[in-house]
């Protein structure tokens, strides 16, 4: 039977609201388990950005930075104390969900520092430490779906830590993904380890995509009207690999021994252009067994007027012709989303870079009180 929020709705078909935000007041507020127990979230992710917001703009870190900047701890360590404190409480309050849910969904992300996203040991060694660290089994640890981050991905899931691929732009590197996931598997089959309670999603970004190609179609006047349209479409052919290489035969196997799907999660989401309506690219991309991750302001947006329906398969049908018209305008798609993976780590560094600055000042005006 359907339900009126629209929130619940998209669980009801197929996919999981997770909530692209944290701060430490979503907790004690009882916010946070309002959200769950409505049914409006199933999950949670943050990164150095989300963050570096909830640590600069409020006061709730200031007891935690005093008390760890007194204990000689620099700022990296400070910010790790403080990030793996929240997750755990996320994870606490999502841990009947992921119970319920035999470990579909409950699962609340952290990301490993943008600084090792090129280093393939460096992602190894910090998604261990984060995973021992935060010691709940419904943590996920955010490696960057990089060229180097391609063997640290496959190596963790072959070690039962939950990945969370992140800044996924094109299509051809979500294959390589999902080769890391399935073989990963496979090895931990061939060893005898279980793979029924081993999690993974794929965090395709979406919105980051039209801010990019409207730009060059703006300049060329857009003659085909394929402003507004790319990102959807990209993200459609994702769900169409998505699909191939779950129901296929290599699969098969893997979940006879009750592995779950590597869901895609849509990542960026919210609409940056305001041409565009609110809730844009969350009714475009309505899918079974996808993950939505959804920053409060489009939340609240959502609960108030979204109209869910599964849509993804109309924009399944209209890629192909949109991404040849885009070849034939001249704008190289893989250029573009080679470049915003580049981007999408510096923005991820440089808020972090502001994240650490941020602690270090604050920790001297706490100390001079």
């Amino acid at each position: 039977m359907s339900t009126k929020n629209p929130l619940v709705r998209l669980t009801e078909l197929g996919q999981s609201p997770w909530y692209d935000f944290i701060t430490r007041d979503l907790f004690t507020s009882g916010t946070l388990q309002h959200l769950i127990d409505a049914g409006e979230l199933r999950g949670m992710t943050s990164n150095p950005t989300i963050f570096e917001k909830a640590v600069s703009k409020s006061d709730l870190y200031d007891e935690d930075i005093r008390r760890l900047s007194r204990e000689g701890r620099t700022p990296a360590q400070i910010f790790e104390a403080i990030a793996v404190a929240d997750v755990r409480s996320a994870c606490d309050l999502f841990r009947p969900l992921y119970d319920k849910t035999n470990g579909g969904d409950g699962l609340v992300s952290i990301e490993v520092s943008p600084g090792v996203a090129f280093d393939t040991q460096a992602s190894i060694n910090e998604a261990r430490r984060l995973w021992h660290e935060v010691d709940r089994p419904n943590a996920m640890v955010k490696i960057p779906g990089t060229e180097a981050g391609l063997e640290a991905i496959r190596q963790c899931l072959t070690e039962g830590i939950n990945i969370n691929i992140t800044l996924l732009f094109s299509v051809q590197r979500y294959d390589q993904v999902r080769e890391a996931f399935l073989s990963a598997l496979e090895a931990r089959v061939a060893k005898g380890q279980p793979i029924d309670r081993l999690a993974s999603v794929a965090s395709f970004f979406v919105s980051r995509v039209d801010t990019k190609v409207d730009k060059i179609l703006d300049k060329q006047g857009d003659p085909d009207k394929l402003r507004g349209t790319i990102a959807i479409a990209n993200a459609a052919q994702a769900y169409a690999a998505f699909e191939a290489t779950f129901d296929g035969a290599r699969w098969a196997p893997l979940e006879a021994k009750g592995a779950q799907r590597q869901r895609p999660l849509w990542a960026s989401t919210s609409t940056k252009d305001p041409k565009y309506p609110d809730i844009y690219y969350v009714e475009a991309l309505i899918a079974p067994d996808t993950v939505d991750t959804i920053p409060p302001a489009t939340l609240d947006a959502y609960r108030d007027h979204g109209d869910p329906k599964v849509r993804i398969r109309e924009a399944m049908a209209r890629a192909p012709e949109q991404l040849r018209q885009l070849a034939r305008s001249g704008i190289d798609l893989a250029q573009v989303t080679a470049e915003l993976e580049k981007e999408g780590v510096e923005k991820f560094a440089a808020s972090y870079d502001e994240l650490l600055a941020g602690i270090e000042h604050k920790a001297g005006e706490l100390a001079a009180r």
